[in-house]
């Protein structure tokens, strides 16, 4: 006979009709709730016969210095230099502090097991705001990177995603380009919809035509940008530059642009974003946008560790910013 699944806080928020948090704050005998919603909650933890994590709440109170990292899954994780600018600024960080790392990759849906560490660093919010919601419930300290999460009450340290966007629009307009093309991020990713917004505004402020067929989404994969420069290179009227919202998508619409018989940067112009290593090392040095990862996932093992320690505070929000680096993939137009 299987064992039956013990009732967890979201089965106890459910019957009761309250909130996660209004939850934990009866947990945690804290005197802000009102009579009726503590009656309530009572009522749904007797019926339920739930039972607090203990050690859960120990280590919420900071009595643990172990970090937990939860990274959104997505396919070709390890091959990503994003994510592994991520794990190798929070292990660096560890290292240094002394801290023990747990590491867990995750599809949004699960709940999360935070009994192991002191505090846990959220790698972006995509699909697992509840998780992130839940471990606050919870007193759990969190730090959330790569993403600005204005309507949660939540640390962060992130990237002036909207700056970056406007700074490589800016650069080539700079340069003389009047048909700038984008291959955007996933637009799901609070970074693929801040990069199109910075890109967009800088060209609406230097009245630069955007058309429609000039906004191809990608999903920050050499596939996702090989489809959108085949369909840019065949338009009537192609563009003389392409920004692309990840390096490695800049690096695809180069290999396309070439073999299709276009100079880079002679007849079209590319820049990307990440400031990727392997970005130097191609047919064509690439102009990019700097987003300092390894500072942020290590700023941001330092920030949560002061807080678990009691020696900081929150909310704390860090926006860092992004950085033009011009190689030679981008030159003035010649068409």
């Amino acid at each position: 006979m299987p064992e039956k699944r013990k009732a967890s806080i979201d089965d106890v928020a459910r019957r009761a009709k309250v909130s996660i948090t209004t939850v934990s704050r009866v947990i945690n005998k804290v005197p802000t709730v009102s009579k009726k919603n503590q009656a309530k909650v009572e009522e749904a933890i007797a019926a339920l016969k739930y039972k607090p994590d203990i050690s859960a709440q120990r280590l919420a109170r900071g009595s643990n210095t172990a970090v937990g990292l939860v990274m959104p899954g997505y396919p070709g994780i390890f091959y990503s230099f994003y994510a592994i600018e991520i794990i190798r600024g929070v292990g660096h960080a560890c290292e240094i502090l002394k801290q023990d790392l747990v590491f867990h990759i995750t599809s949004g849906y699960n709940e999360l097991n935070t009994n192991s560490v002191g505090g846990v660093i959220f790698a972006d919010i995509i699909e697992n705001r509840k998780q992130v919601e839940n471990a606050m419930a919870f007193g759990v300290p969190c730090m959330v990177i790569n993403n600005i999460p204005e309507d949660l009450a939540v640390n962060y340290v992130g990237v002036n995603n909207i700056a970056g966007g406007a700074m490589a629009a800016d650069y080539l307009v700079n340069l003389g380009h009047q048909r700038i093309a984008t291959i955007t991020g996933n637009l799901q990713t609070q970074a693929g919809q801040h990069r199109l917004e910075g890109f967009k505004n800088l060209l609406a402020k230097k009245k630069i035509a955007l058309p429609p067929e000039y906004v191809l989404e990608g999903d920050y994969s050499r596939r996702s940008a090989r489809i959108a420069m085949e369909k840019l290179l065949a338009l009537p009227v192609p563009p003389t530059a392409v920004f692309a919202a990840s390096d490695d998508m800049a690096l695809e619409a180069i290999s396309v642009a070439m073999e299709k018989g276009f100079k880079i940067p002679q007849t079209l112009s590319v820049i990307g974003f990440d400031d990727n290593p392997a970005a130097i090392f191609g047919p064509v040095a690439l102009t990019t946008i700097k987003q300092p990862l390894f500072t942020m996932a290590e700023q941001a093992v330092k920030t949560l560790s002061a807080i678990v320690a009691g020696k900081k505070k929150s909310p704390i929000h860090v926006i860092l910013a992004p950085q033009l680096i011009v190689r030679d993939s981008c030159s003035s137009p010649s068409r």
